[in-house]
């Protein structure tokens, strides 16, 4: 089967699951939970990018590390505005989240802090780099972190993964994910930026999908992977390729009978 015949075929088993899943009564437990405590777009764009960050290990230590810097840190934009290096440095002393540290922690809020100052916030800082000419979302993005890191004195920060590393950069492109699009469950704070230039958020879960739904045979998660993924994913839904990245990612949380039904519809046989 060719691809387009293959998209064609996957399209309304793919729909009927974002149907299914576009409700935010399915977010939790998830980091983009967190986004939804605050009104302001800049304390939503602040708390984005610290609970994609923390986006990886075990949903649950995710959530919970999430929540202990956010305790910490009350009105996000507030506390940075009105908060010195050493006080936020002082703050996450003992942080620990896998092998992100306290110290990791701080040198991210103070990138955010910092940026925020010189740009106004966090989506001018990333517009500043942004064209609408580009294929993708990725030059913007490589800009946008070189901005951050650079601000905290680091060539390469790996709470803040570049594209030009190969990185597939799933917890930036996570980020843009939950600040560009808008849905029931995207809350789509950066409205200038279309959807259709998103890039998939690649993690080991959606690689293995991915695999099986045969819109990849690459073996490495990687930058190359991540968007041959996306290329597949825009024949199904040419402006908005991410759109059925929330509903994949709840399937596999669901019992395994409703994981091989779903294989099973698409054509593909579970064993």
């Amino acid at each position: 089967m060719n691809n387009n015949n293959r998209s064609s075929s996957l399209k309304p088993v793919l729909n009927k699951l974002y149907t299914r899943f576009n409700d935010q009564k399915f977010i939790s437990p998830d980091p983009l939970q967190f986004i939804y405590d605050y009104e302001s777009e800049s304390d939503r764009e602040i708390v984005g990018l610290i609970a994609s960050s923390l986006a990886y290990g075990n949903v649950k230590q995710i959530c919970k590390s999430i929540s202990v810097v956010l305790s910490g840190i009350q009105a996000p934009t507030n506390f940075l505005k009105n908060s010195s290096t050493q006080k936020i440095k002082n703050s996450f002393i003992g942080f620990k989240h896998r092998f992100t540290t306290g110290d990791d922690i701080s040198n991210l809020l103070l990138a955010i802090k910092r940026n925020i100052e010189k740009y106004g916030s966090l989506k001018n800082c990333f517009m500043e780099s942004f064209n609408t000419t580009d294929i993708s979302i990725i030059p913007a993005l490589e800009e946008f972190t070189i901005k951050l890191t650079k601000s905290v004195q680091k060539d390469n920060f790996y709470l803040l993964p570049k594209p030009s590393n190969s990185s597939a950069c799933k917890r930036m492109n996570l980020y843009l994910k939950w600040m560009v699009r808008k849905d029931n469950v995207d809350p789509g704070c950066w409205s200038e930026i279309p959807s259709s230039m998103l890039i998939v958020p690649l993690d080991v879960h959606m690689h293995k999908i991915c695999g099986r739904l045969e819109f990849t045979g690459r073996k490495t998660a990687d930058l190359k992977t991540a968007l041959e993924i996306t290329d597949m994913f825009k024949k199904i839904s040419p402006n908005d390729p991410t759109k059925y990245d929330f509903a994949l990612t709840r399937l596999g949380m669901q019992n395994t009978g409703e994981i091989t039904k779903f294989y099973n519809d698409c054509g593909i046989t579970v064993h």
